[in-house]
């Protein structure tokens, strides 16, 4: 069993707060005897807080080259215009090492071949140290990863994204009883051996301890994990094709009411085109809706998005898109390729993160096939002339945990490749994480950026191995430049726009009921929006949900609430 560091000289200012809520409060999780299990699954809540004594020492790693955009991170992230000369290495001579580990990961792209020359190059590179990245479809995996988690099946670490933990219900406990806790490795000055990790900050470090009792948090808490990216700013975007906009003689829509006269307009069924593809998790915030988990503070009382009539209004939006037939009709099929489909013009609108904007852009540009495409993305639409939100992002966006079964040497021959993977644009580590092999998987194209090759797109682009490691010191816009400038110039305009995140500095655990009941209710309401069941039946939905536990939901956050705000 892994010790807390409890008696570390660096265990600064023990600030770090966490408290069972309710009945959660008396069941929570209860510090385990010896090296047992903790259990709950009735909700609780953990406070983060960046001066907690156990978080790595920050050391600031200097930027290898200065951006051409000074932004205001992590929110605004600075920017690139052209790719830097990397630095020789960041990491001249990493630690030697000889192990042998398989790593869980999820994949969007192809699957990498296990004698692919990458991985035997990021071998040498990182110090001899082999991984074998077990990949699998980013869909299945989600669902997966927790059997493999609780029979304790995933190899010798497993990398979770943020939205991956909430298809478990109680997945603070499983951090605790399934994952190796790091703190003796990772708390006070680790700069000599991870001079990278070092570098993350206590923001995304904070972000990684759980703790097992949550009536003696300070004692019991732990750094479980090694932080993937760190969120800001605006999270996602809605892409339209500005070519075919302009074109069609069609104006950039501002508001809901006018996104729907563009989609009627240019839609044409007949002709295989269709104004939207996906808007399920950017349109709630065109309508006021809470992002997150969907509860808002009405000054007296929590109250739901699916209590408010602003979240009527959306169904009707989405019931809106499929009776006119605007969206596109293999949307929700498993093989539909949405990216495919708006580079193809068969999509004018979709939602995706901020990779596709560059990637994509780039990606028609070396083919030849459009030099007309060009994408652009939605601003903070409104409805009913309201104050727009725009969504924001916050947080590590995941998690690498590792076997609580590995062995202190072990950990710290991963934490040698955490850290190499941590090296941020500009570093040669860097481009040999995200390119691969220069020759083999990509070359340097005419501005001097690295392009994937014929075999890179093949076997290395989009295939999540290394990458997974850890997320890097500093994150930039990069990419082709007139690209790069219209996402820092929409990264200003957006900041006052952005939803500010209520329980901001809280990992919640919310009632296991309340998880069922969203998922039940989310199922109906899908048969609503396409066509399978009636508007009609909403209200008896929603009343169902709070009755199946949307009400002790809304007691669990009205308690956290005031424990952040008010107490």
């Amino acid at each position: 069993m892994n010790r807390n560091n409890d008696s570390s000289p660096l265990r600064r200012r023990s600030l770090f707060k966490a408290a069972g809520l309710g009945t959660a409060g008396a069941a929570g999780l209860p510090l385990a005897a010896g090296c047992g299990e903790v259990s709950g699954g009735e909700g609780n809540v953990q406070e983060l807080d960046q001066a907690l004594g156990i978080l790595p020492e920050y050391r600031e790693w200097p930027l290898p080259a200065q951006p051409d955009l000074i932004g205001d991170p992590p929110d605004h992230p600075s920017a690139f215009l052209s790719y830097p000369d990397p630095v020789p290495q960041a990491i001249p001579k990493p630690p030697a090492n000889s192990g042998s580990y398989q790593v869980y990961v999820p994949n969007w792209g192809p699957v990498m071949s296990r004698d692919d020359p990458y991985f035997q190059a990021m071998r040498e590179a990182t110090g001899g140290t082999e991984i074998e990245f077990v990949q699998n479809a980013a869909g299945p995996y989600v669902e997966s990863a927790v059997q493999w988690i609780k029979a304790e099946e995933f190899g010798d670490a497993i990398f979770l994204q943020a939205w991956m933990t909430g298809a478990d219900a109680n997945f603070n406990e499983t951090v605790i009883n399934r994952f190796a806790n790091l703190t003796d490795l990772l708390s006070g000055d680790i700069a000599e051996r991870w001079p990278l990790l070092a570098g993350r900050g206590d923001a995304a470090w904070a972000d990684s301890v759980w703790s097992s009792d949550p009536e003696n948090p300070t004692e019991t808490a732990g750094v479980y994990a090694v932080p993937w990216t760190l969120k800001g700013g605006p999270g996602n975007a809605v892409y339209y094709r500005a070519d075919l906009l302009a074109d069609a003689g069609l104006a950039v829509p501002t508001t809901v009411e006018e996104l729907l006269e563009v989609a009627r307009a240019w839609t044409d069924d007949d002709a295989g085109r269709w104004a939207v593809s996906g808007l399920d998790y950017m349109s709630p915030a065109w309508f006021g809706l809470t992002a997150g988990n969907g509860w808002s503070w009405d000054g007296s009382a929590m109250v739901h998005n699916y209590e408010r009539p602003e979240y009527r209004e959306w169904v009707e939006f989405n019931r809106t898109l499929t009776d006119e037939k605007l969206r596109h009709p293999n949307v929700g099929s498993p093989d539909f390729d949405y990216k495919a489909a708006q580079r193809a013009g068969e999509v004018l609108f979709d939602q995706d993160g901020w990779n596709r904007w560059a990637e994509l852009t780039a990606e028609v540009r070396t083919t030849g096939e459009n030099p007309d495409f060009e994408l652009g993305v939605l601003g903070a639409l409104n409805f009913k002339g309201r104050e727009p939100v725009y969504y924001g992002a916050h947080g590590v966006d995941g998690w690498l945990f590792f076997s609580k079964h590995l062995s202190e040497d072990a950990l710290a021959e991963l934490l040698d490749v955490s850290n190499f993977v941590a090296a941020p644009y500009g570093t040669k580590e860097y481009e040999m994480v995200t390119f691969g092999i220069e020759g083999e998987h990509f070359e340097y194209d005419a501005e001097g950026r690295p392009a994937f090759t014929e075999a890179g797109n093949l076997s290395k682009k989009d295939s999540f191995a290394y990458t997974a490691m850890s997320g890097v010191t500093q994150v930039f816009i990069d990419g082709p430049a007139d690209v790069v400038q219209a996402r820092f110039a929409f990264d200003e305009a957006i900041q006052p726009y952005l939803d500010e995140d209520l329980f901001a500095g809280l990992r919640l655990t919310a009632p296991e009921s309340s998880h069922t009941a969203t998922s039940v209710f989310g199922e109906k309401v899908n048969d609503i929006i396409y066509g399978r069941a009636e508007l009609s039946e909403l209200d008896a939905a929603i009343e169902t949900w709070k009755a199946d536990g949307g009400d002790e939901a809304r007691e669990f956050y009205a308690k956290a609430y005031k424990q952040l705000h008010v107490e």
